[in-house]
């Protein structure tokens, strides 16, 4: 009686699942195997039967392409430059917000907002911020008696601008994440190291920091995958410019796939960036795992 108990049970959870699981297949893993499929063939774009096949011939071409190379460049400069900034700034602001003080709620909501706000809207507002005429930035550096910036429109500063926007749109997130991380650790642990005669500094890097190691890996893989992804404020503040100074790999592809057309050659590339994504996610899982057993 009990196995068909059981057996029931089993039958209405995967009952219960089916929507959902039908949904991932029909939309995520159904797309994945088609884009794959393209990336071996010459895709003709209006006429699919027109299309030949190729085989690894998009990879080899992609992979002797300068412009490749010079994409995925700028998207090491901007993974760097944001994920880092992100994950460490955005515990020290939780550390901070975890201590009780008059108006600590409305300190969390301004650091959470940014990120619930759409990043085009978001993005427009910041370009007259970046205007390098009469936006804010450059005038408070003029107040400073500094010399202004060219911002988006600046070779030399588009990244960096853009990397200024990521960070301030998207730490919220990690503000949070951290937030509840914070919360999970016995408060007595804490204690009983102050007792000791810990530091605030040794406190955090012998008790806060390794019981929150899940969680920091957690926001480090979140924020990687979501660096190398990132499109839209690329696509509303820079346009990949100038003179593709912020040309990162996923807006390489929808220059080729939406823009050229070339659309095996694109998919070729969307596969190799799901395929840098998952190598980066194994490494830092292994070695964080390495480093807590």
């Amino acid at each position: 009686m009990s196995l068909k108990r059981t057996q029931r049970e089993a039958l209405a959870a995967y009952m219960y699942l089916s929507p959902s699981a039908l949904i991932f297949l029909v939309f995520t893993v159904g797309p994945a195997i088609f884009v794959l499929y393209i990336s071996l063939y010459h895709w003709d774009f209006l006429n699919q039967m027109m299309s030949t096949f190729v085989g690894l011939g998009n990879y080899a071409q992609l992979l002797q392409s300068a412009d490749f190379w010079h994409s995925l460049w700028m998207t090491l400069y901007f993974v760097v430059g944001s994920v880092p900034v992100g994950v460490f700034g955005a515990l020290l602001i939780a550390m901070l917000l975890m201590r009780p003080f008059r108006g600590r709620g409305l300190f969390r909501l301004v650091f959470f907002v940014p990120y619930v706000t759409p990043v085009v809207a978001t993005s427009i507002v910041w370009l007259w911020l970046f205007n390098p005429q009469f936006g804010l930035f450059n005038e408070l550096l003029q107040m400073a008696h500094l010399p202004t910036i060219g911002w988006v429109q600046s070779v030399r500063f588009a990244m960096p601008s853009v990397i200024i926007y990521t960070l301030w749109h998207g730490i919220g997130f990690n503000v949070v994440i951290f937030m509840a991380g914070l919360t999970t650790i016995p408060s007595d642990v804490g204690e009983a190291a102050r007792i000791d005669g810990a530091t605030p500094w040794q406190e955090f890097w012998a008790v806060t920091w390794p019981l929150l190691a899940p969680t920091t890996l957690f926001v480090v893989v979140i924020n990687t995958i979501g660096a190398l992804q990132a499109f839209t404020q690329f696509f509303t503040l820079t346009g990949g410019g100038p003179v593709n100074a912020t040309t990162t790999a996923s807006f390489y592809l929808y220059q080729q796939a939406f823009v050229f057309y070339h659309t095996g050659y694109a998919a070729a590339l969307a596969v190799i960036i799901f395929l840098i994504t998952a190598a980066l996610t194994f490494v830092q899982m292994r070695v964080s795992r390495a480093r807590h057993v």
